[in-house]
């Protein structure tokens, strides 16, 4: 009997190796720890996609870098790292600092073993990196609080006493010092009757009288009235001729605080555990969940196109798109929790934002303070992420919040204000315009003029220590500046605080505001449309929603066809529909590719959340035509109108 495969066999064979690869790829690409290898003398061969997040270097210009040069902190802990990888063969959590490309640093741990080839040689190494930075820091908070309490423990003497039936007649001056009594007080002083609080003098009592010998924990009253967590310990000894007892009181307030910041400290770092864990787990969920609701959402909406109201199966239809919608804003909160969401300007009206919020913000200041929304009239739009405005009140009002001691009243404003040249010419940061004002006030203690200048500095904060990070009003500068605008401040001592914040005016009277409802029907279209999608279902429910639209739709399901299929088209190519991450190579790569043979194409990307290949932190890349999953027929529509009929030129 033959063992050679037959040609269907083999074919299937190497399908299936395909598709295995390109989920290896696709699991790879969305690891958001580094996988790297590099070869015996220490220089990068590979490196992961998250070679960009973690270290600021594109894949391009970490190849070749010398680990212990470039990248580690101490170059010496690489040779630590190369001892214990060649004794034990691999090395599991090796710690180190690294640095990034911008000159900052990051903790990491490391995994790694030998990698050979065919025959059995050794030819470098390879592993995988994670960023632990916030986990390291809670540690070493947690660490400083658990030496802090040793130290508290071991170093503080104790009140030292001996008592005949509860009567003072020896004592030491850490007693004294506890008990806030002088130690002439002390001596002849019924201890049961006043050191001890009330509630737990039966129980002080019992144990005298039993000559219960072991540490416990009861409360003791001091001079002025306080009473005070205690830790006793008594044991009977003879005293010139008859049993008394040697007494020790320990102060426990100080140690029962270092308790309590321990355990808020370990609660921490297990909240940072799970965060980490959730934020990546929330991440490839709503990538992949994404995926599907595309293809739930389409195939409904190109379904409700095609039916009348009236039908028996329409209303059921509508609730099924109702769900899918439902879906996506839960996708769309996951996305933001794992901090892969793309901030996307809108045209805003500003009152309408802000009004939304007063609700939340009333909450967020407390019912002491009175917030007074003053909406101005005929108030222009602005363009920018709704977000942004969020961001912006929500710390500004806390900053608000924090000035005022007990009652008093945060105000939140907004108008239209116009600025021309000799006006800014006196005003350092102020460009002539017309602007969107948004003011907050508050009548808290006020800002002293010395520290005025460095309020937007990042980390500078007059809080204590614990209470601030000194990063929101850096945050809240950094947008402003981020959208063409400028902030001004004005503040006295105990006189209260305005920030006001003046955003360019947006000229275009259409407010875009969401619609989740059946809308307008989608644009249609006579042009050719390459489509690139590795997932089957979108690419083939993608390029039915073209070709109901009207267009010519070329449709790839890999970046290397989509390249030989423009290549050997012989007509004009008007737009590329592409997906952002791919196996083989990512969206804006495939464009680049593409751009050799139909040098004026257009292009639009499509994805299920941001990444680094089109937006940087999270903001689209100036002139990225870009269309979130899940979509429907009417959005894609519009978005592929929208990136056939511009005029600029896109790089």
């Amino acid at each position: 009997m033959s063992n050679c495969l037959t040609y269907e066999e083999l074919n299937r064979k190497v399908k299936e190796l395909e598709v295995s690869e390109r989920d290896y790829r696709t699991l790879v690409d969305n690891i958001p720890d580094l996988l790297y290898r590099t070869d015996l003398q220490g220089r990068i061969v590979y490196a992961s996609r998250s070679v960009y997040d973690l270290t600021g270097y594109t894949i391009e210009e970490a190849i070749g870098m010398n680990m212990a040069e470039e990248i580690y902190i101490i170059p010496e802990e690489q040779g630590i790292f190369l001892a214990k990888l060649q004794k034990d063969g691999s090395v599991t959590n090796f710690e180190a600092r690294l640095k990034r490309k911008d000159g900052s640093t990051w903790w990491a741990s490391t995994n790694a073993h030998f990698f050979k080839d065919m025959n059995g040689e050794i030819k470098g190494i390879e592993g995988i990196t994670r960023d632990i930075s916030e986990l390291k820091s809670t540690e070493n908070a947690l660490k400083e609080s658990e030496e802090r309490y040793r130290m508290l423990h071991d170093a503080s003497i104790g009140g030292l006493f001996i008592h005949d039936q509860g009567i003072v007649i020896e004592c030491n001056q850490g007693l004294s010092e506890i008990t806030g009594y002088t130690l002439d007080e002390l001596i002849g002083m019924d201890a049961l009757n006043t050191l001890v609080a009330p509630d737990w003098r039966e129980t002080v009592r019992w144990n005298i009288e039993s000559g219960f010998g072991q540490p416990y924990e009861a409360e003791g009253a001091r001079k002025d009235g306080t009473i005070y967590p205690l830790l006793i310990q008594g044991k009977n000894i003879p005293y010139k001729g008859r049993t008394v007892r040697a007494v020790e009181y320990r102060d426990l307030t100080e140690k029962k605080q270092a308790d309590k910041e321990k355990e808020d400290l370990e609660g921490k770092l297990r909240q940072a555990q799970k965060m980490e864990s959730i934020g990546r787990l929330a991440g490839g969920v709503a990538h992949d969940f994404n995926n599907m609701l595309t293809v739930i959402l389409g195939h409904v909406g190109m379904a409700l196109a095609d039916l009348e109201s009236s039908h028996p199966l329409y209303s059921r239809l509508e609730k099924i798109r109702s769900a899918g919608e439902r879906s996506a804003d839960l996708t769309r909160q996951l996305l933001a929790f794992a901090r892969k969401q793309t901030v996307s300007p809108k045209v805003l009206d500003l009152n309408q934002t802000v009004g939304s919020m007063t609700s939340m913000l009333k909450r967020l200041i407390g019912e002491q303070i009175d917030l007074a929304w003053l909406p101005g009239k005929n108030v222009w739009s602005v363009n920018m992420d709704p977000s942004q405005i969020d961001q912006i009140l929500a710390n500004l009002c806390v900053n608000a919040r924090d000035a005022i001691a007990d009652v008093g009243k945060v105000s939140i404003e907004t108008g239209n204000a116009e600025f021309d040249e000799a006006f800014c010419n006196d005003q350092v940061g102020f460009l002539p315009g017309e602007y969107v004002l948004l003011a907050v006030s508050d009548d808290g203690c006020g800002i002293e003029p010395e520290v005025l200048d460095n309020i937007f500095e990042p980390f500078f904060t007059t809080k204590e220590s614990g209470k601030g990070t000194g990063l929101g009003l850096a945050m809240v500068y950094g947008v402003v500046k981020q959208n063409n605008g400028f902030i001004n401040v004005d503040s006295q001592p105990d006189q209260g605080t305005t920030f006001k914040i003046y955003l360019p005016r947006h000229r275009d009277i259409n407010v875009c505001l969401p619609d989740k409802g059946p809308g307008q029907p989608a644009e249609r279209g006579y042009e050719t449309i390459l489509i690139v999608e590795d997932e089957p279902e979108i690419l083939e429910m993608a390029t039915m929603m073209l070709e109901r639209l009207g267009y010519r739709v070329i449709s790839a399901s890999t970046p290397g066809e989509a390249i030989y299929l423009a290549k050997e088209y012989n007509g004009k190519i008007d737009l590329l529909v592409t997906d952002v991450i791919m196996p083989e190579m990512n969206g804006r790569d495939l464009a680049k590719n593409i751009l050799h043979y139909h040098p004026n194409l257009k292009r639009l990307f499509m994805s299920g959340y941001t990444a680094n290949v089109i937006a940087h932190h999270g903001v689209l890349d100036k002139g990225i035509n870009f269309i979130q999953k899940p979509f429907s027929e009417e959005s894609l529509g519009s978005k592929v109108r929208e990136a056939i009929d511009e005029n600029r030129e896109l790089s």
